[in-house]
């Protein structure tokens, strides 16, 4: 089952309150809010590439107010 992380920038002062929207979305695994050039980071799994894509583009980067640009790593490898 594919997975992806996807770095997240918002609006300043609204990390928490996109967190909490991020996490209702069954296909978020977990989301963490960072310092540095990103806010979030965000973990995502779907059946496929398309599905994970579909997740970016139309329940985190559509539907969740206040997200002002995303970056998507698809995981090839893990333990």
């Amino acid at each position: 089952m594919p997975e992806a992380y996807v770095l997240i920038t918002t609006e300043v002062g609204v990390e928490e309150e996109v967190k909490e929207k991020l996490l209702q979305e069954p296909e978020v695994i977990s989301a963490d809010i960072v310092f540095g050039v990103y806010d979030i980071v965000a973990k995502i799994r779907g059946d496929t590439i398309e599905d994970i894509r579909k997740v970016v583009v139309q329940k985190i980067r559509n539907k969740i107010d206040k997200i002002t640009s995303t970056q998507t790593l698809i995981v090839v490898s893990e333990k």
